[in-house]
């Protein structure tokens, strides 16, 4: 049976159409591309965002949180703080146990549920540990530092050094230990009540800190060598000076410095050199 074949005038309407079918396969095949690219690009980018809660106005301590005091801000996963609340509905009518400032990432840890005790554990921050030290009048700025605020840490221990006369005394010396710390607790306050700020509290003779591990042997190490004082810090102050941190090398030298102190090398042996026609000896002289 003979195939019979499309007149030829109809022939560039057949083209053309074929070409048009292919054209917008391709096209649907590019957009659903470029959808796939764009939903994969979105997903990436909300992996490394997160949502912070932060205060739209200063708060002070001992004040129940309400919605108008807070806003939920979208910010980059590395720039949301370790103990930060990420949902205003998780932190409303909660009880602030230290200020916050304008625009600062509202904390679990300076948060308590309105009406009920915590302990001091719940307010340690993850990985680190509390260390009480005794302070005096001087050691704890006059005693105005309260639980929230955040200092530094100087040591003050005792050094050996020569004198003129070659003999050995020693001086107090201060050195920067660690830097940004926060304190937990004054005595056994670690929640602020409303009235504070009015001066009716005491100061304590004692301050509990928020340290590493490896910070808080450091630091009971030098309390017993010497004296701790703090520093109080700003609250809008989050830098750090170097030398940051201090470790056992840097304590040890300075507590004991005969303890890096190298042995002293043996003096050279002198020697003679005997020579016998073609043969050269050296002998040791004693």
């Amino acid at each position: 049976m003979a195939i019979q074949l499309p007149n030829k005038k109809f022939l560039p309407f057949i083209i053309a159409g074929v070409a048009g079918i292919i054209a917008v396969i391709l096209i649907n095949s590019y957009i659903q591309q470029q959808a796939q690219m764009a939903r994969q690009t979105e997903q990436e980018r909300q992996k490394r965002l997160s949502t912070a809660v932060v205060a739209k106005k200063d708060i002070p301590s001992g004040v129940a949180l309400e919605e108008n005091m807070l806003q939920e801000q979208t910010i980059r996963k590395d720039l949301l703080q370790p103990s930060a609340a990420t949902s205003t509905a998780r932190v409303l009518e909660m009880v602030t146990l230290a200020p916050i400032s304008k625009g600062e990432q509202v904390q679990m840890n300076k948060l308590s549920v309105s009406g009920r005790e915590i302990s001091l554990s719940s307010k340690i921050p993850k990985d680190k540990r509390a260390l009480t030290i005794p302070v005096d009048n001087i050691s704890s700025v006059g005693g105005m530092i309260r639980p929230g605020d955040h200092v530094d840490i100087l040591g003050v221990i005792p050094m050996p050094v020569m004198t003129a006369e070659g003999k050995q005394v020693t001086q107090m010396s201060t050195m920067p230990l660690f830097q940004d710390i926060l304190v937990l607790a004054v005595g056994q306050e670690y929640a602020t009540t409303p009235g504070a700020e009015k001066g009716e509290r005491k100061a304590s003779a004692n301050i509990t800190l928020a340290l590493a591990p490896e910070e808080a042997n450091l630091v009971a190490f030098v309390q017993e060598q010497g004296k701790i004082r703090l520093v109080l810090r700003s609250p809008q102050d989050v830098s750090k000076q170097p030398p940051v941190p201090a470790t056992w090398e840097t304590v040890l030298r300075t507590v004991m410095p005969g303890y890096f102190q190298r042995p002293p090398e043996a003096a050279p042996r002198k020697t003679v050199e005997i020579i016998r026609g073609q043969t050269r000896e050296v002998k040791e002289l004693e």
